[in-house]
């Protein structure tokens, strides 16, 4: 994120002149009153003052904890240990192997989401007379409550501040899927349509209609019976036609774009409001906004102090790496199709270094320790039991793909590990192929004056100059499809538990390996341990 700090930082300057950061403190303000109040004073100005600490409220959260949880639960990645190192009591281990504890610390954000829930019904009942400006906060306040139900299932509704020692208890889940979408109905037509450097980061209508698209492509998956209920080979979905409908709204907008930035750019440190790809976005910079560290558990363990690193940088890095988190035998073979800028995402077989311009191999190979670093699909482990332990040798730093999506600068790095890049949460390529999959499972995959499925998914292969494909795609075709386009990008559980294949055999979460687990009731997390301890009437999620 680079414009953004800017933007961000006229944000708290209005904050200042407020005279206030805490939204939980009513300040003493001329911006407190009712904007209809206000005469001659743009109320855009306190709305966008009071939100800014709601809009970036999860810049930590999202950056790594959550992260964690998502892509370690998927088979996007798997957890290694160093002969003891990075094994963290199991929090890693346990999302790979479905069997977490509601002590992992890579789920201690359930209350993150309820805090930011609280901030944000703080500036809606502020500003409930006037629902254009209450709009943006209830957008958040929904999506906060997404979260909560995608990763936990039943979840309270916090449609209010809560009076106080008010326990707000958990709803059915399908009852939340349903508030989330009364909620995003209303406030679509209150909503800006501006696509330009000041709405970045922030909820305009298009990030309230893409969060209306994940709702109902999942509708199936949140209405269920129960969590364990749901079944990819009976998919019903009586939302699949408004489905369509409001990826054909953001279509239609024509605001956004796959190009003209290459797919490697997109992800880079500099990446910003130029995306035109980006429909929502958690803006960082590792200097104003930290939080963003996708790269430490990504990058070749002992990477600090190198020069040349395969980043390329001529500066060294000054803090170090885990190296833990690498790409599981079974992701890695999707990167397979012929000029496929996407398979630049990982580095797999002989490492060279990255020219950090273009973002591209050179043919100056990677050397460590005299020889040339050569990262292994298969991963072989040193222990047969659950700590996913690879020993602490140089092979060991060498097992498995490792991801480069998010590539790195030491000037950012250097600052506690954190990162520049801007983190998509709702993407146009994402739209597309949403689209293309509801148009397949409606059985109708070509209509009258739209686009068919087969061209809206080989506009995502064409930019990414990957092979076209002839005839309709399968419903095969297109999750494997959203597992290159969206690598890396917290999606793939979401698209696992969909397609049916959360459960599936993938390293290291095999039917004979300890502690793998396949019970479906594990398509959702455990509550936190601090949580369920504040609220001692909530039952725990079945199975845990």
């Amino acid at each position: 994120m680079k414009m953004n700090k800017f933007i961000l930082a006229a944000s708290l300057a209005v904050l200042a002149l407020a005279g206030c950061t805490n939204l939980d403190v009513k300040p003493d303000s001329q911006y407190t009153e009712d904007p209809s109040l206000n005469s001659g004073i743009d109320p855009m100005i306190a709305v966008e003052g009071k939100m800014a600490d709601v809009y970036f409220h999860l810049a930590g959260t999202l950056g790594r904890r959550y992260m964690e949880a998502q892509c370690l639960a998927s088979d996007e990645f798997t957890s290694l240990a160093f002969d003891g190192g990075y094994y963290d009591d199991g929090t890693y281990a346990h999302q790979a192997l479905h069997c977490s504890t509601y002590e992992d610390a890579s789920l201690d954000w359930y209350s993150d989401l309820t805090s930011g829930i609280t901030k944000a019904n703080t500036v809606i009942e502020e500003y409930k007379t006037a629902p254009k400006l209450s709009a943006p906060g209830r957008a958040m306040r929904a999506f906060f409550t997404w979260m909560l139900m995608d990763s936990f299932g039943d979840t309270p509704i916090m449609d209010h501040s809560g009076a106080e020692g008010e326990v707000f208890d958990r709803q059915p889940r399908p009852d939340v899927a349903r508030w989330i979408e009364s909620e995003l109905l209303e406030i679509i037509p209150l909503l800006s349509e501006d696509v330009d450097d000041n709405s970045y980061g922030k909820p305009n209508k298009w990030m309230a209609e893409a969060l209306l698209v994940k709702l109902y492509i999942n509708w199936p998956v949140y209405t269920a019976e129960s969590v364990d209920k749901y079944e990819a080979s009976e998919y019903y979905n009586e939302k699949l036609e408004d489905c369509i409908f409001y990826c054909e709204e953001i279509r239609g907008s024509e605001k956004f774009d796959l190009g003209p930035v290459e797919y490697r750019f997109k992800f880079a440190p500099d990446n910003g409001p130029h995306v035109k790809d980006f429909i929502y976005v958690m803006p960082y910079d590792a200097i104003n906004r930290g939080g963003f560290q996708y790269a430490r558990p990504r990058t070749f363990k002992d990477l600090k102090g190198k020069v040349p690193n395969y980043y390329g940088s001529s500066e060294a890095f000054s803090q170090s790496f885990g190296g833990n988190m690498v790409v599981t035998p079974e992701f890695a073979s999707l990167f397979c199709l012929e000029g496929d800028q996407r398979n630049l995402s990982v580095l797999g077989g002989p490492v060279y270094i990255r020219d950090p311009k273009t973002l591209l191999p050179t043919d100056q190979p990677y050397i460590y320790k005299d020889n040339q670093v050569v990262f292994t699909k298969d991963i072989h482990l040193v222990k047969t039991d659950n700590t996913i332990d690879v020993g602490n040798t140089t092979e060991s730093y060498c097992q498995g793909y490792h991801s480069i999506k998010w590539f790195i600068i030491p000037s950012d790095y250097n600052n506690g590990r954190n990162q520049g890049n801007d983190l998509p949460i709702f993407r146009y390529a994402d739209i597309l192929l949403t689209e293309a999959e509801a148009l397949v499972r409606s059985g109708e995959p070509v209509r009258a004056g739209s686009p068919s499925a087969a061209e809206l998914f080989n506009k995502v292969r064409g930019y990414a100059q990957a092979p076209q494909i002839n005839g309709m795609p399968t419903l095969d075709d297109i999750y494997d499809e959203r597992g290159r386009e969206l690598f890396d990008e917290n999606w793939r559980r979401n698209d696992m538990i969909r397609f049916g294949h959360f459960e599936d055999e993938f390293f290291p979460h095999y039917q004979d390996f300890p502690d793998a687990n396949f019970d479906p009731r594990h398509r959702i997390f455990p509550i936190e341990k601090e949580v369920m301890d504040l609220h001692p009437s909530w039952q725990q999620n079945p199975g845990y």
